[in-house]
């Protein structure tokens, strides 16, 4: 339940009006054993930074910056879960719930294509350090047989952030021009955040696999995690749970991916595709946490996780990446201002993010429906929620973490 102007303005504390909003809030108690919501709260998260929390999402409401939005953070069985604003603006104003399906945009890159390639992996059928010809022949030449599945993993592969020509057809004809893209500079080099890394990914994953993206990431990992809310292509009947994204051709996007390159490839591509909710990618968070398991089903070893989740990146290089994930780069941004360095995650287009601190074991999402119908940006909003849940959280001294990686400067946030 949004709070209202008058609310916004008055200062937190842990008043009945706080404990209220907790309550409207949806304060969960998961499947681990814990006190009831109500009163176990104050052992896991602080009232107070909660309001402030609802305070600075409905604000950004109100500036424009997004329609409306979904928080998830949960630390230790307990989760803060609500919706704000508005799911749909045109043609008909629709409010947000937490059962929304969004377009996960780039959380594709971490929910489907880096799994499914570290899967593979761990079958000893693609080599992190094996040159991308050796599973696409036709990349090569003019510097591309330097170019590593690691390197397109930590985007220091020195390929375009996009593909440069947009008049291929289909996917075959997209996968076409992705192999025909040149590093510049030399692989390893530099950081440049690429769907080009992650379009030849998610082909390296069909032709090794023999199954589609989509079909390998549901079987390895949706349907034994219980995300019954994730996948590629979604059907017809989950339409009207769907947040729309932006108008284009004089249709609102509701159901078909936003992104025009994976919209052009059929809906399915290694950059972007994906739809879930908050608690589908809540259960995916948890399997990491947990080391690759969740409710007695293993998808990836303690050590594939620890692997793709700690630096990846050459050393000198100016981002901190591991593989797929965002570790401390300019993209860093959801990580806020105090959950740790060595604490992963993502962000996508469409206004969607997450991020995992292993230390405190906790993990944030806010997904916002901020393309739509036209404009908005939640960067900001990111940073601010992620540093009010770490804020949040009770019985944690996030100054002093063992483990965690040093400060160091970085481009400002994009």
């Amino acid at each position: 339940m949004p709070i209202s102007n008058h609310e916004q303005k008055a200062q937190p504390s842990l008043s009945r009006r706080a404990f209220l909003q907790l309550l409207f809030g949806l304060l969960w108690v998961l499947s681990t054993p814990v006190a009831p919501a109500a009163e176990g709260s104050g052992k896991v998260f602080r009232a107070e930074k909660l309001v402030e929390l609802d305070q600075a999402i409905t604000a950004a409401i109100t500036n424009g910056d997004t329609p409306g939005a979904v928080v998830w953070i949960e630390r230790q069985g307990t989760a803060y879960i609500k919706a704000y604003g508005q799911r749909a603006v045109i043609p008909a104003p629709e409010p947000m719930t937490t059962n929304t399906i969004f377009d996960a945009a780039s959380l594709t890159k971490v929910m489907a294509t880096t799994p499914c390639v570290m899967w593979l992996w761990e079958q000893g059928k693609i080599g992190l350090d094996e040159p991308v010809s050796k599973y696409l022949p036709e990349f090569v030449g003019q510097g591309r047989e330097a170019i590593t599945v690691r390197l397109l993993l930590t985007h220091y592969s020195g390929l375009p952030s996009g593909l440069t020509r947009r008049d291929f057809n289909g996917y075959t004809g997209a996968i076409a021009q992705a192999v025909s893209e040149r590093p510049n500079p030399a692989p390893g080099k530099v950081f440049r955040y690429s769907d080009v890394n992650f379009i030849l990914l998610g082909e390296i994953v069909r032709r090794v696999s023999g199954k589609s993206l989509a079909d390998l990431a549901r079987e390895k990992f949706y349907e034994p995690l219980g995300m019954k809310q994730t996948r590629f292509l979604p059907p017809e009947e989950w339409k009207r749970e769907i947040a729309p994204t932006e108008r284009v051709g004089g249709v609102v996007l509701r159901g078909v991916v936003h992104d025009p390159t994976a919209r052009r490839m059929g809906g399915v591509a290694g950059h972007a595709g994906l739809f879930t909710t908050v608690a589908d990618t809540a259960r995916f968070c948890r399997m990491l946490l947990n080391g690759g398991e969740l409710d007695g089903r293993r998808v990836l070893k303690e050590e594939t996780i620890k692997l793709m989740t700690s630096v990846q990146s050459p050393a000198d290089g100016s981002a901190r990446r591991g593989l797929g994930w965002d570790i401390d780069s300019p993209y860093a941004g959801p990580r806020g201002k105090v959950f740790p360095i060595g604490s992963y995650g993502h962000t996508g287009w469409t206004g969607t993010s997450l991020w995992v601190d292993p230390f405190s074991r906790t993990f944030v999402l806010l997904y916002a429906n901020r393309n739509h119908p036209t404009g908005g940006n939640v960067v900001k909003l990111r940073s601010v929620v992620a540093t009010l849940a770490a804020e949040a959280v009770v019985d944690f001294d996030f100054s002093n973490v063992p483990g965690a990686l040093p400060l160091r400067e970085t481009a400002p946030n994009p």
